[in-house]
């Protein structure tokens, strides 16, 4: 029997980035996933959901593969802070986040296509972030042009200059594929690992 074929169901490249930590023997497709909120949804549950949602889309007709979804929902004060994609927007997230706590809700969802069998993780990341000033701020969002990235920040770069301190069971997460939970999933689906 071969090896399952590895799917990262993502484009995203900071979650490759991450996978690369662990193999080079990926592939990776867009899930093509509405990540619209649901009404009355949490958060965490809308993280874990969308990543089962990935990973099924993109598992859909296979039956030789692992497929990884991934999602990463960040809430300030129960209000869920979605990608920026603007400068304006990048500002009034990180304005907003001066000071506070933000909790980042990542979702883990491994899809064995071969038996069918779902495995999920989330885990909870909480960023306590220090008094900004407005030149801090205007300097990081130029410097770093972090519009693509729930939050504001890249906590990878120049984004964990912004903080106090990082709680977390995997600093993995925060970038977007907590690869301690990964690592575990995987290994229990037969893949060798380190």
């Amino acid at each position: 029997m071969s090896a399952p074929l590895l799917i990262l169901g993502s484009t995203s490249r900071y979650r490759a980035e991450l996978l690369r930590r662990l193999t080079d023997d990926f592939q990776q497709a867009a899930p093509g996933t509405d990540e619209a909120a649901l009404a009355g949804e949490g958060p965490a549950q809308r993280a874990l959901r969308l990543a089962v949602a990935k990973a099924g889309a993109v598992g859909q007709g296979r039956d030789d593969a692992l497929v990884i979804g991934s999602d990463q929902v960040a809430e300030l004060d129960g209000a869920v802070l979605d990608k920026p994609g603007s400068v304006a927007r990048a500002h009034a997230q990180l304005v907003a986040s001066s000071g506070q706590v933000v909790n980042f809700h990542t979702a883990l969802c491994l899809l064995d296509t071969r038996s069918g069998e779902v495995h999920t993780h989330v885990d909870l990341t909480r960023v306590h972030f220090r008094s900004l000033g407005e030149a801090e701020i205007a300097r990081y969002i130029q410097r770093e042009q972090p519009l693509d990235c729930a939050g504001s920040f890249k906590c990878e770069g120049l984004g964990i200059s912004l903080f106090e301190r990082i709680e977390s069971a995997d600093p993995t997460a925060l970038i977007g594929l907590p690869l301690i939970a990964l690592a575990r999933l995987l290994r229990a689906a037969g893949i060798a690992l380190p």
